[in-house]
């Protein structure tokens, strides 16, 4: 299944997946979740664009008063939830095709969406277009490994289409460096420290029923919490490997 087609199936006329897989990353073992950590980082000068901005919950941690902010979504769905974001302009629109002059914005960030697009390389051009000389890209990444232990559990418990929740494109964090260097200067990749020590079942099976137009039967169900409950109780969680980056870069001169 491409990338773009399991995106529209997930996210084109619902928050509720992603809103569940956010709900997950709530088990991170870093004290400063995911969000925080980003805006610690992000560019927020000038006009600011968010690329695939989802439901907005980056502005939960961002106070976006203030900001010239401008925010877009593939999904009606998403574009709904993000009009409540007080002062942004919304967009409707494909990161491929951005509706935006040239040099447009000094800020971009794309979080968590470029290994939704089928050839991410066509919106980082797009990226590359709309921001100013001198503007900064702030984007983040998965890695190869990224929830490893919940990828093995699909295949384990008779579903091994589960996996295409986890769907990604060739861009990775492994070569992001590279790939970003074809249209960024000053390329930077950090890692956000970070696993998930899941104390439960029930929230990795709430997780898993976003990935899925299928839900779990009763049967798969009993499967998951046979396969997940020994380790909790072993090690009081069941801990997932996380791997995400925040690539900078600036606009080339």
């Amino acid at each position: 299944m491409k990338p773009s087609v399991h995106a529209v199936s997930q996210y084109g006329g619902t928050t509720g997946n992603l809103t569940g897989r956010i709900a997950l990353h709530g088990f991170s073992n870093n004290p400063q979740g995911w969000f925080a950590w980003l805006a610690d980082r992000l560019p927020l000068d000038g006009e600011v664009l968010e690329v695939g901005a989802g439901t907005g919950k980056l502005w939960s941690e961002v106070d976006p008063r203030g900001l010239r902010l401008t925010l877009t979504d593939f999904s009606a769905a998403m574009c709904e939830q993000l009009r409540s974001v007080p002062g942004a302009r919304v967009r409707q629109c494909d990161a491929t095709e951005l509706p935006f002059g040239d040099a447009s914005f000094d800020s971009l960030i794309a979080n968590h969406m470029l290994y939704h697009l089928d050839d991410p390389t066509v919106a980082l051009r797009e990226f590359s277009r709309v921001l100013r000389s001198g503007g900064r890209l702030a984007a983040a990444l998965n890695g190869r490994d990224h929830l490893e232990e919940l990828r093995a559990i699909g295949p384990a418990v008779g579903r091994p289409e589960l996996l295409r929740g986890l769907v990604v494109n060739e861009l990775v964090a492994e070569n992001a460096a590279e790939m970003f260097s074809r249209f960024f200067d000053d390329v930077t990749v950090e890692r956000y420290p970070s696993d998930l020590e899941v104390p439960a079942v029930e929230p990795i099976l709430d997780y898993l029923a976003t990935l899925t137009l299928e839900p779990l039967t009763p049967a798969e169900q009993s499967a998951v919490r046979e396969f997940v409950q020994p380790t909790i109780d072993a090690e009081g969680n069941y801990r997932i490997r996380a791997h995400t980056v925040l690539v900078t870069a600036a606009t080339c001169s």
